[in-house]
């Protein structure tokens, strides 16, 4: 499956819902905002907001430091 993901179109293989993209993407630990197809998708949904090919997505994660 293809998404649009912060602008860059990626190649997500057999992934299916938002969670797992963030597994796939290393970030499932991470504190993060997923928005697709500019609705905010709340992070009590990510285990089942089932992704669709062609779905443009944003992803924010929050980073510490100073």
């Amino acid at each position: 499956m293809k998404l649009l993901i912060n602008g860059e179109e990626k190649n997500v293989g057999n992934v299916s819902t938002v969670a797992e993209l963030l597994k796939f993407l290393n970030l499932e630990k991470a504190f993060v905002a997923v928005e697709v197809n500019r609705e905010l998708v709340p992070k009590a949904q990510h285990l089942d907001f089932v992704l669709h090919d062609g779905d443009i997505l944003e992803i924010v994660t929050l980073v510490g430091g100073g």
